[in-house]
């Protein structure tokens, strides 16, 4: 299964959500759904909802932007939530933000190089996944796959 990366972030957060996306992309090959370069965007209320919704299914993992400015967000909440159900591999990424105790839960990012790890955790995770795909049903496979990218992820970024 293709890797493609939810970069879920706060609107004051875009310009450094961007360039996640442009390293995940360019540096290593991972697509990302970013809103902030998504002309349909524009909905509101339950049709916004239902739309960030099906754009999460469509991705295999999510990795939250964060800063201070996280802390008015409503969104990136809901959307580890939903993240969290689909059992999707998580990360945040933030430098030195300090993080609410429950985001510690997932691998926290602060630099390019947790980045670069974090991009390499997900293509072994990937790869983890369809040898594990063969043999078990798809969630147990994706939970498998899930908790092979925290241990890779966890290792290299000393977590």
């Amino acid at each position: 299964m293709p890797i493609k990366v939810f970069i879920s972030h706060q609107q004051a957060d875009s310009a450094r959500a961007t360039y996640v996306s442009s390293r995940l992309l360019t540096q290593h090959q991972i697509d990302t759904y970013l809103d902030v370069i998504d002309p349909t965007i524009a909905k509101s209320g339950e049709a916004l909802v239902d739309y960030v919704h099906r754009k999460l299914g469509e991705c295999t993992q999510l990795l939250a932007v964060v800063s201070a400015a996280t802390k008015s967000s409503w969104w990136v909440p809901w959307e580890i939530g939903v993240a969290t159900e689909k059992d999707f591999p998580l990360a945040t990424y933030g430098g030195d933000t300090p993080l609410p105790e429950y985001l510690h839960k997932w691998p926290v990012l602060k630099t390019d190089a947790h980045l670069d790890a974090y991009a390499q955790a997900s293509k072994t995770a990937s790869k983890f996944y369809e040898s594990k795909r063969m043999i078990v049903e798809a969630a147990a496979a994706q939970r498998s796959a899930t908790q092979e990218f925290y241990r890779v992820l966890r290792g290299q970024i000393g977590q």
